[in-house]
């Protein structure tokens, strides 16, 4: 790829798809040279059943800001439960130069957990990995429960 080229970037999202570390890294992707963008969201494995719903609102609220940070049209796609086959399926129809992969915190991540960034690896493309910015503090009180 040339260096005046415009770079493919595959944006792999789901409930992380609108937080600001993934716009930030979106807007400096786009700083740096010419970028094209796609965002791809994986659905709730409870959803499911019942369709896409949930994915779909996931891309309407991150879409514009996406674009925005972009500076261009974001291309909105939805994959199967499984983030790595959503991935895989992607990948066979279309070039990517770089695939980031938006995550929850480390502590509560299950594509972490289930190590997707090595795994996206090796499908032979460059992954980032940007995680949510996790709390400083508990956002909750713990759960009390009384007795009988």
């Amino acid at each position: 790829m040339s260096e005046s080229s415009s770079a493919r970037i595959l944006i792999v999202a789901n409930r992380t798809a609108a937080t600001p570390a993934l716009i930030e890294a979106v807007r400096e992707r786009a700083r740096r040279r010419p970028c094209s963008f796609a965002l791809l969201v994986p659905q709730l494995p409870s959803e499911v059943p019942f369709g896409d719903e949930e994915a779909r609102k996931t891309l309407e609220l991150a879409i514009p800001l996406l674009e925005e940070a972009a500076g261009e049209t974001v291309t909105a796609m939805i994959g199967p439960a499984d983030a790595l086959l959503a991935v895989e399926r992607t990948l066979i129809h279309e070039h990517f130069d770089e695939v980031i992969i938006s995550t929850l915190p480390a502590r509560v991540s299950h594509w972490l957990k289930r190590d997707l960034p090595r795994k996206v690896e090796r499908l032979q493309v460059p992954v980032t990995v940007v995680r949510a910015k996790e709390a400083r503090r508990p956002l909750h009180e713990p759960l009390h429960f009384a007795g009988p």
